[in-house]
C-alpha cells in the first residue's frame, strides 16, 4: 500500500458528530506519551499530519483523518479513515475530565460501525503495564477487533525490547487462547510502516 493523500477532517467530542460512517476506518489508541502521533505521522509520510508534543493527554478528542491510498501497483485507489483517539493513563487531568474522556471513547469504540480495527500501542521499553494488559481485555470483553503495535523500539537496546514483549505475550498466555496480531515498530526509522499498511490494506479488500 502506498499513502497518496492524508488530510485532517474534524475532531470531535462525540461519535454522533463525527464524518458519515461510508468507508472503512482504523483508530489508534494507547497510554499517554505512547508515541502515537508520531506513529500515525510516520504511517502517513507526513510529520506535520498529527500534533506531537512532550505534554502526555495532547489528544482529548475524536481526530479524523481522510486516507487515500493505493496498492504496490497503483490499480485504483481506495479512501478510508484513519483516528487518532485520546491516550489513556497518567495524563494531569481532573477526575471529572478523564471520565468524560473514558466514556468519549468508549461510546466511539462499542458504536462505531465502520471501525474495521483499533491499533493499540504498546510502549517496548517497558514491561507489562496493568493498565494496557486492562485495556485490552476490555476491548476483547466488548468483541471489537484489535491488534497490538510495539513503540519506541530505536530508545532502548533490542534485548530489552524483545525481552519486554516477550513477556508482554507471557503475561497474555495465562488467560488468552488466541494473542492478537502485532507489530513491533519505529517511527524514527520507519520500522514496521510496511507491515502495518499491508494489514490495514488487506482490511479494506476484506470489507471493500
Amino acid at each position: 500500500m502506498e499513502i497518496k493523500k492524508a488530510a485532517y477532517v474534524i475532531s470531535n467530542a462525540d461519535y454522533k458528530a463525527c464524518p458519515a460512517p461510508d468507508r472503512p476506518e482504523f483508530a489508534f489508541i494507547g497510554r499517554s506519551n505512547v508515541g502515537k502521533s508520531s506513529l500515525i505521522n510516520m504511517l502517513c509520510k507526513n510529520n506535520k499530519l498529527a500534533k506531537t508534543s512532550s505534554a502526555p493527554g495532547k489528544t482529548q478528542l475524536i481526530n479524523h483523518f481522510e486516507i487515500e491510498s493505493s496498492n504496490k501497483s497503483n490499480q485504483g485507489f481506495k479512501k478510508w479513515y484513519l483516528v487518532d483517539l485520546p491516550g489513556y493513563g497518567f495524563a494531569k487531568v481532573a477526575q471529572s475530565s478523564r471520565r468524560r474522556w473514558e466514556q468519549m471513547i468508549e461510546n466511539y469504540l462499542r458504536k462505531r460501525e465502520n471501525l474495521v480495527n483499533v491499533f493499540v500501542l504498546i510502549d517496548s521499553r517497558h514491561q507489562p503495564q496493568k493498565i494496557d494488559l486492562e485495556f485490552i481485555s476490555q476491548l476483547d470483553k466488548w468483541q471489537i477487533p484489535f491488534s497490538l503495535v510495539f513503540t519506541k523500539t530505536d530508545k532502548e537496546k533490542p534485548a530489552v525490547v524483545a525481552n519486554n514483549i516477550q513477556a508482554f505475550f507471557d503475561t497474555l498466555r495465562s488467560t488468552w487462547q488466541f494473542l492478537p496480531q502485532h507489530f513491533v515498530t519505529s517511527a524514527e526509522k520507519h520500522q514496521g510502516r510496511d507491515e502495518v499498511l499491508a494489514f490495514i490494506q488487506m482490511k479494506n479488500e476484506s470489507v471493500a
